[in-house]
């Protein structure tokens, strides 16, 4: 698809004419579900293909390595030192306030540095080269445990110029996760980061498939734990990533290219529940996505843009966005969440505004934290300033709705300092992996930039609807990919009928290239969501809207029978409570022996201080503030206004809340890579607080 130069203007309003979703000719009409719709461009047929010749994931990387040579392709950072800050906090423990140490890590970074697209093309090769040298063949499995980085992606396209498929997992999926997914793939070599070395240590003694442990040259490595491991297990080699590339320089070998049926990747899913699943991915379905999406989305990015890329490459929106981003010609910045900001760094910029990205992914925690920092800022000001910016706000609402001219001075005058904490060049944000509040997303698409959504799953390679920036909406997730098609089937439980009225709803179905045949080894969950005739049941509810887009109204597994017999949505809540300043995380609770819900949260410590202070409690810490009876009380004040102000009904209003001190991460097990909540985790460790909020 060609594309001009000038990138083209976004603005967070909708500017085509619907429908954007059609029924698909010729089909039989079943009772209990709404007929099959498909993106207008994929009638007659599914969108498969970016160009003719290009079938896998390793000729897409050719195909874009021939159009873009000299551009840049992807860039990384370099860890110059830590800074360690220590102060002396107050805390209650066991109902005795003590004094305890509580230390603070800010990273000091170098300037990006890139690899052109002609010199990734050369590394991934020797890197197949060097598998190649080690002992591994066609068809040999690759697991990758490691944060996002370049070396993660090079590795996954080296293991494909040699036909071998990659199993991912996520870098915090821990010991038990981690033995599963090798034993079950019975992966031939691990690449992973220097500090996860432990980890495997206990693994490989189960996992005797394992020929080669390749560990990431961009972390420092603690030579202790290179040492045990060659210690015990002496039969394996074991190696770091610049080894790897050097041996497959000195060995070059011709690529074995893999077919577009061939296995690309095992994925697990980071479920929060239960042994994680495995996701059978093919090349064929890895470059439906990458086509699917592009039929949407690519007329407004393309070379010159900059993606920064720091959410798990694991999970499958990071892991298509990025081959996406590489078909499009763009650069992809690799950060880090603990490097993004400002905040976390020390003598340098994060990397947001180190790389300045024209178009910026996130999950609904990481704009939910952009918002309440913009917001922070602003509330820190004169009264003038906080009344210029929530006029301005409102009125280039207004202005941008009626199609009227003045934005472009508000943004010069008002928002333009918020654009540069973002790096001043942001065009695109793009929020996927659950729902983000309606609020939150008009806010940050008229305060920096449009934010359209994404809605896929593992299972269907992240594909399922995708806004048209052009079709902007903060009523809707969009219309689908041109790789999938959709249908609504009933589910009676909770009323949600084809047949009601004014829209149909159900349960959301999936078909299509992109879409799983089976689950890796696992009979029973692929007889349970996968239908013979190819639908993937999501789980999700959904509804048509009149313009032919989906909405998400519901999750079947987070919906919760109260005390009184009617359904409340855990998710739904969630996103409405998480838009109160003081909320940094939440987790909706209901009893199905109470009649209404409860919350516990994770707090936003400056606004926590803040509402402590206008209470007149004295406190410097979370630790110290959590207990406050008066604070509680305060807190649960703003939930409840701001679900009736959301538009919640009275048995959706919670009824109580448990204040929290510890983050939720996914190193304590509480949230997943994917930031995902694990509410039984959650309700497990707090459970006397919940009790207690409940009045039990």
């Amino acid at each position: 698809m060609a594309k001009s130069s000038t990138p083209i203007q976004l603005i967070p309003r909708m500017t085509a004419k619907g429908p954007f979703t059609v029924e698909v000719p010729g089909q039989t009409p079943v009772e209990g579900e709404t007929p099959v719709r498909r993106q207008p461009l994929a009638i007659p047929e599914f969108v498969e293909r970016p160009a003719p010749d290009v079938t896998t994931v390793y000729e897409l990387v050719r195909a874009a390595v021939a159009k873009y040579g000299n551009a840049k392709c992807v860039g990384s950072r370099k860890l110059v030192r830590t800074h360690q800050d220590k102060k002396k906090i107050k805390k209650i423990v066991d109902g005795v306030e003590t004094e305890v140490e509580k230390s603070w890590t800010f990273f000091e970074m170098s300037p990006y540095e890139y690899y052109s697209y002609t010199e990734y093309e050369q590394l991934i090769l020797q890197l197949g080269s060097g598998l190649r040298k080690i002992g591994l063949d066609k068809a040999d499995r690759v697991h990758i445990y490691a944060a996002t980085s370049a070396n993660w992606l090079a590795t996954a396209h080296g293991a494909a110029s040699q036909s071998m498929p990659i199993v991912t997992a996520y870098d915090t999926l821990g010991e038990e996760g981690l033995r599963y997914s090798m034993v079950a793939t019975k992966a031939k070599a691990i690449f992973l980061d220097p500090h996860l070395l432990p980890t495997l240590t206990n693994v490989l003694a189960v996992a005797s498939s394992v020929q080669a442990v390749i560990w990431n040259s961009q972390h420092q490595v603690n030579q202790d734990h290179v040492d045990k491991l060659k210690a015990a297990y002496p039969h394996i080699n074991i190696l770091n990533f610049d080894e790897l590339v050097k041996l497959g320089k000195e060995n070059p070998v011709e690529p074995v290219p893999p077919t577009a049926e061939d296995l690309c990747c095992i994925m697990y899913t980071s479920g929060s529940t239960g042994t994680p699943k495995g996701v059978p991915i093919t090349h064929r379905s890895v470059v439906a996505a990458v086509s699917g999406a592009s039929a949407i989305v690519q007329p407004y990015i393309g070379p010159g843009d900059g993606l920064l890329t720091y959410l798990p490459l694991a999970h499958i929106l990071e892991f298509v966005f990025e081959h996406a981003a590489l078909w499009w010609g763009s650069t992809l910045g690799y950060g880090n969440p603990k490097t993004l900001s400002d905040a976390s760094v020390r003598n340098c910029n994060g990397d947001i505004r180190e790389f300045k990205p024209s178009v910026l992914i996130g999950v609904p925690a990481v704009w939910e934290t952009v918002k309440k920092g913009i917001i922070g800022k602003v509330n820190a000001g004169s009264p003038v300033v906080r009344n210029l910016f929530w006029g301005a706000l409102g009125l280039k609402e207004k202005l941008m709705y009626a199609g009227l001219p003045g934005s472009g001075l508000l943004d010069a005058v008002v928002f333009k300092k918020i654009k540069e904490a973002t790096g001043g060049r942001l065009r695109l944000c793009l929020s996927a992996g659950g729902p983000v509040s309606k609020e939150t997303q008009k806010f940050i698409s008229f305060a920096i930039a449009p934010m359209i959504i994404g809605y896929g799953l593992t299972e269907t390679t992240a594909m399922g609807t995708l806004h048209n920036p052009f079709e902007w909406s903060a009523d809707s997730i969009g219309a689908m990919t041109a790789s999938v098609e959709a249908k609504l089937v009933d589910f009676p439980d909770a009323g949600y009928y084809a047949t009601n009225k004014p829209n149909p709803q159900g349960e959301i179905w999936l078909r299509g290239p992109t879409v799983l045949k089976e689950y890796y080894e696992n009979e029973k969950e692929t007889a349970e969501a996968i239908t013979p005739d190819g639908w993937f049941k999501t789980g999700d509810i959904g509804e048509w809207d009149k313009n032919g887009h989906l909405k998400i109204i519901d999750r079947k597994k987070n919906l919760v029978k109260t005390l009184n017999g009617e359904y409340i949505a855990l998710e739904k809540l969630e996103s409405i409570y998480r838009s109160v300043p003081v909320v940094a995380n939440i987790c909706v609770y209901a009893d199905a022996e109470q009649a209404k819900p409860i919350a516990i949260i994770v707090p936003a410590e400056p606004a926590l201080k803040n509402l402590a202070a206008q209470l007149g409690i004295e406190g410097d810490s979370v630790e110290a503030l959590v207990h406050d009876k008066k604070l509680h009380s305060a807190v649960l004040k703003e939930l409840q206004a701001q679900g009736r102000a959301g538009g919640l009904s009275g048995i959706e209003i919670i009824d109580g809340v448990v204040i929290v001190e510890d983050e939720w991460t996914p190193q304590n097990g509480l949230v997943t890579a994917a930031q995902k909540l694990n509410r039984r985790g959650i309700l497990e460790k707090y459970k006397k607080d919940v009790a207690k909020a409940y009045g039990k």
